[in-house]
């Protein structure tokens, strides 16, 4: 099953706003939040896909929502992708470990973010794709 919703986590207003431009124009529904507190209540009531998760956000960031989002038996299925200006292989690694799928640098490359939404997007995996 194609991933078809996805939640945007960002406090920025342009970056939400410019994720969800790319993302509407190559037909996926988009939700937000602009916080890490946010983004778990969205996610509960959303049920989104995939999250594009900043890292640098008041309160509880983008790290700490990934991991907990990674620990939490219902959630942890859902693919976390980090878009971040933390552009350091040290933030890169770290975020991995916390759960994430992929990370990328921020400002996102169109092309470099939809391959990533595609190669998460596999019959059968962990976006919402049933096996036969």
């Amino acid at each position: 099953m194609a991933i078809q919703k996805i939640l945007i986590v960002d406090d920025s207003p342009t970056e939400r706003l410019y994720l969800t431009d790319i993302l509407v124009k190559n037909g996926f529904t988009v939700c937000t939040a602009v916080s890490g507190d946010e983004a778990i209540e969205r996610i509960r009531a959303e049920r989104p896909q995939l999250i594009l998760m900043d890292v640098v956000m008041p309160g509880t960031n983008g790290f700490q929502v990934t991991r907990a989002i990674s620990r939490d038996p219902e959630l942890a299925a859902l693919p976390i992708i980090i878009c971040s200006s933390k552009d350091q292989e040290t933030d890169r690694i770290w975020g991995m470990r916390q759960g994430a799928k992929e990370y990328l640098v921020k400002p996102v490359d169109p092309a470099r973010l939809l391959a990533a939404i595609a190669a998460l997007a596999v019959p059968g995996d962990a976006a919402g794709g049933v096996k036969a």
